[in-house]
């Protein structure tokens, strides 16, 4: 079909396929939209999982500043190093 050379006759039937394409794109977009959201909250809990971890260990910033970064380094390269060596002996 050449472009500008388009059948009246037809206009129903590219209604209707317009209507159910829209349709589908709206499905897609609400199911896309729930993933998303279903991601966001997971990487929140992750996120928080995360802090709790590493508060646990220390490696959270302190109040004011980053005055204790090299202690913080220095004691997960410590577990770090924990972990490697039990992992070797196993």
């Amino acid at each position: 079909m050449d472009p500008g050379k388009f059948d009246p006759r037809h206009t129903g039937e590219l209604l209707k396929h317009m209507d159910k394409q829209n349709e589908v794109l709206m499905d897609a977009y609400r199911s896309m939209l729930h993933e998303l959201q279903t991601l966001q909250v997971e990487e929140e809990m992750l996120m928080r999982k995360l802090y709790e971890v590493m508060s646990v260990h220390g490696l959270t910033k302190q109040n004011e500043g980053n005055s204790n970064t090299s202690h913080n380094n220095a004691r997960a390269e410590q577990s770090n190093n924990e972990v490697n060596t039990t992992h070797e002996e196993q």
